[in-house]
């Protein structure tokens, strides 16, 4: 679960915030709806290994398709 924190705390909270980031980030709320959220900055891809796990279940399944047959060399 994303943790929350009102938008009225995040200014004196920010730097503690930062250091203990988590992966989801915290969502930010202003009389408790989501206006924005706090993420951690990913610099590479290596969080990315992993993250479908469980969404892409079968290999033989082709997510993207419209079922409909075309050429490429026509």
């Amino acid at each position: 679960m994303e943790k929350e924190i009102p938008i009225s705390e995040v200014r004196e909270r920010l730097l503690s915030m930062v250091d203990d980031l988590p992966r989801d980030g915290v969502i930010i709320t202003r009389h408790g709806n989501p206006i924005a959220r706090l993420m951690p900055f990913r610099a590479g891809t290596a969080d990315l290994i992993g993250s479908l796990k469980g969404i892409v279940t079968d290999p033989n399944d082709d997510l993207f398709s419209t079922g409909e047959r075309w050429d490429a060399e026509s």
